[in-house]
């Protein structure tokens, strides 16, 4: 798990400095994009009492992983290296009992920690991916797909406002998870092999537009 942890933690890095090379000195307001993400999630899962509703797991879950990103990116600071994060992380993970609290529930506490601290909470965030029925490997393997795809968005112009998120009515979340379970998370060139996937099936979509 801690390997795993700082290979997230290093794949976050490299993300956010093809954002901004100097990312860790910007103070960015990571906390905000938390209780943004934690919104958009409750969004997913269902909150109105007055009408029916059936909660969208498959993307509550994506939203947990969106969270994630911006939680390892919040846990950078004072010069710590990837690994003092990681060791961090398991030490709080090692001395918390999880609530078993229900998403909305662990939704909320998480939010409104990140509000009253400007900080991430990675107990907290433990309790919200237990209860949006993901486990360590799961959440490991949805990670390195969306940070991939975060470099694809990238590459195809996120930034300059060009990229177009929505491929022929669904989503690139949506897509990038169809793709991943065609490929072996295991495989030591896991990362490449989703690049080139989602790379394929966004050159088809678009010679079909």
């Amino acid at each position: 798990m801690r390997q795993a942890l700082i290979n997230m933690l290093t794949l976050q890095h490299r993300m956010n400095t093809r954002v901004h090379a100097q990312w860790p000195e910007q103070d960015f307001e990571w906390y905000r994009a938390i209780w943004v993400e934690c919104g958009e999630l409750i969004d997913h899962y269902g909150y109105k009492w007055w009408k029916k509703q059936v909660p969208d797991l498959p993307q509550a879950q994506l939203e947990v992983i969106d969270i994630w990103h911006f939680g390892l990116s919040a846990l950078f600071g004072d010069g710590k290296s990837v690994e003092t994060i990681a060791d961090e992380i398991l030490a709080d993970l090692a001395s918390h009992s999880p609530s078993g609290a229900g998403v909305r529930e662990a939704t909320e506490t998480l939010a409104l920690h990140s509000l009253d601290t400007h900080g991430f909470s990675p107990r907290r965030f433990w309790d919200l991916m237990l209860a949006a029925e993901l486990d360590f490997e799961a959440l490991y393997t949805a990670y390195v797909g969306k940070n991939v795809l975060n470099f694809f968005r990238q590459d195809h112009g996120y930034q300059e406002g060009t990229y177009q998120k929505t491929w022929a009515g669904r989503e690139d979340n949506e897509h990038l998870m169809e793709l991943i379970e065609t490929l072996d998370a295991s495989a030591d060139d896991f990362a490449e092999q989703v690049y080139s996937a989602l790379a394929g099936r966004y050159s088809e979509v678009q010679a079909i537009a």
